[in-house]
């Protein structure tokens, strides 16, 4: 028993003193190769915390972090403590902002939609209580209630949202309080935002409560475009509000034809000729059939009897059919504008089947071009995104580049270290190619032009007698052929097959793209031609160091020359070198310099 026990410890000590001396070796390594070459190491290391500056435990076994302030609120729910602040001390703690940028501030859109909606509460009601009889005066407080909620919304944003907006003078943003006034006290908004709040409600007093003297609160239109341009920038998919909305205004030309054509009947008569309104069932649905008959030019309506009614039938029918047309352009161009991408699709598609057709393409090979088609438009949305940020400028364009690619290009060992702005030059550099499953995306042999990055689905790379053994899958974020950009002297062919397992999305960066780039960064290329040829000494160390015995070596060995030959070759060297042996000798060297 104590001898067991003797030989445990014994054998516990030496795992840990190897374990020791294998961590040393490895800090000594790196120790080595930061004095070796200094750029390896990145600018953006940052330090690690000392473990003395780390808080002490409270005597209660708390950090004093984790204690709960006595200001701090917490809502239990369900199994957890979550803490929030109360919604009326954020209520009194919130400031309005000073200035307002009205192209990107969603607090701004949400107040314009409150504004347009005002706006919307005068177009449509007002035409409503002028000619139906809907507005009494047993609910005539309601509809007063509402009207002047409305002007408090208009005097709002004319105090406190329009006096705050920020603008653009000389290429600056000017956020100052008193220029921003004076901008808006200016502008042709400030002069409609007066004449929309002209005080014609006091001729109340006068004629009594006509809703047309509220007239000048449809002025306010400004607002509304503006809220449409805001909402647009914001959706993802615009096209459809642009839908809605040239559909309301197809909905609101009918809604003034009825209120225009009940006005008509009253002025008539109710039920004084087969023309006018009869004045039975809902005044406004039948007025609004009407309406939608006559700016449609349906047809089978009544003919109008008197010279009134023939003149507003003819000027009904001269606006409706100028309002329909208008209205039928718009539709056209806003679902023309949302499909533009898919008709381009669709057209390229038909122009590349037509091109196969005409020179007799075999039917397998057409199928893929096919399938790759649709695969890319169903993946990318677009058949070549360079396309779409070509009109973009180069900052913005490295912006989109670096929240894309960057996680995925830092990654790579063979850039670690490099310039910053280097690999910013090299994001913009990059090109999307979709493979089909089955394709191959290199072979062996060939020279290597490009570096791969996986961006989507994965590839396998084959080996074996054969070439066709799966010897690893690479998946997303993964990077293959990065050598081959910087290997010299016949080190840039490619040492297997890859072959795309799936769709597969790539990200591929040409040499000569990085040649032009390396140009202008010295250092950087000359760390990047170290980190190559280290990187191609351990790939061919294990080659080189690791045989098996099963083996098979198409050139043998050449075996070791005899200790004695090489005596007698030295001694006839020295002797002047004549005889066989001197022959032999010069030979012997002339084989050296060859191998």
């Amino acid at each position: 028993r104590m001898g067991s026990a003797t030989s445990l410890s014994s054998a516990v000590i030496s795992s840990r003193l190897q374990e020791l001396v294998r961590l040393f070796k490895e800090r000594t390594e790196k120790v080595k190769e930061k004095l070796i070459d200094s750029d390896v190491t990145s600018d953006d290391e940052s330090p690690v915390a000392s473990p003395a500056a780390a808080p002490l435990p409270a005597p209660g076994g708390e950090l004093e972090g984790d204690k709960p302030s006595k200001d701090d609120h917490y809502c239990e729910m369900l199994c957890c403590t979550f803490k929030h602040q109360p919604w009326l001390d954020r209520l009194k703690s919130y400031k309005f902002p000073s200035s307002i940028d009205p192209l990107t501030n969603l607090m701004y859109v949400l107040w314009l939609f409150f504004v347009v909606m005002a706006w919307n509460w005068n177009c449509w009601l007002i035409p409503v209580r002028w000619a139906f009889p809907y507005q009494t005066p047993a609910n005539i407080h309601y509809w007063l209630l509402v009207d002047y909620l409305c002007d408090l919304i208009y005097l709002l944003d004319i105090l406190i949202f329009q006096t705050r907006l920020q603008f653009v003078q000389g290429g600056d943003i000017i956020t100052d309080k008193k220029a921003m006034k004076e901008n808006y006290l200016r502008s042709q908004r400030f002069k409609m935002d007066m004449l929309c709040l002209l005080p014609l409600d006091f001729f109340y007093f006068k004629v009594g409560v006509n809703p047309l003297l509220r007239f000048p609160r449809c002025l306010k239109y400004m607002a509304f475009f503006e809220f449409n341009n805001r909402l647009e920038a914001i959706l993802t998919k615009a096209y459809i509000y642009r839908v809605i909305r040239t559909t309301a205004y197809l909905l609101y030309s009918l809604h003034v034809n009825s209120c225009l054509y009940y006005w008509a009947s009253a002025y008539e008569g109710l039920g004084s000729t087969t023309w006018v309104y009869d004045g039975e069932g809902n005044s406004y649905i039948r007025c609004y059939y009407w309406a939608v008959k006559t700016l449609i030019t349906i047809g089978g309506l009544p003919d109008p009897k008197t010279l009134f009614e023939i003149v507003f039938q003819l000027l009904n029918y001269f606006t409706g059919v100028f309002a329909f047309s208008v209205m039928i352009g718009q539709m056209r161009d806003v679902v023309g504008a949302a499909t533009a991408g898919q008709t381009y699709y669709r057209s390229c598609m038909d122009s590349t089947i037509k091109y196969m057709n005409f020179y007799k393409i075999p039917r397998t090979v057409q199928n893929r071009v096919k399938t790759w088609y649709e695969y890319t438009w169903h993946s990318q949305g677009m058949l070549d995104e360079s396309e779409l940020l070509v009109q973009l400028p180069d900052k913005m364009r490295l912006d989109i580049a670096i929240d894309v690619n960057y996680n995925i290009v830092s990654k790579v060992a063979l850039f670690q270290g490099c310039d910053r702005q280097m690999i910013f030059d090299m994001l913009k550099r990059l090109k999307s190619v979709v493979y089909l499953p089955n394709d191959y995306v290199c072979k062996k042999g060939e020279i290597g032009r490009e570096m791969y990055i996986i961006q989507a689905g994965q590839v396998q790379v084959l080996g074996g007698p054969d070439g066709k053994s799966v010897l690893v899958t690479l998946k997303a974020g993964s990077v293959f052929g990065e050598i081959s950009l910087l290997a010299a002297g016949g080190g840039n062919r490619r040492t297997a097959n890859v072959v795309a397992h799936g769709f597969a999305n790539l990200f591929i960066l040409e040499k000569k793209d990085l040649n032009e780039i390396l140009v202008h960064y010295p250092e950087s290329q000359k760390l990047l031609r170290k980190k190559a040829k280290k990187m191609l000494k351990s790939n061919n160390k294990p080659k080189d160091e690791k045989g098996g015995p099963g083996d098979a070596l198409i050139i043998p060995p050449k075996a070791d020359t005899p200790k004695l030959f090489k005596a007698a070759l030295a001694a006839t060297g020295r002797m002047g070198g004549k005889g066989a042996l001197g022959r032999l000798r010069w030979r012997l060297k002339e084989l050296r310099a060859m191998q």
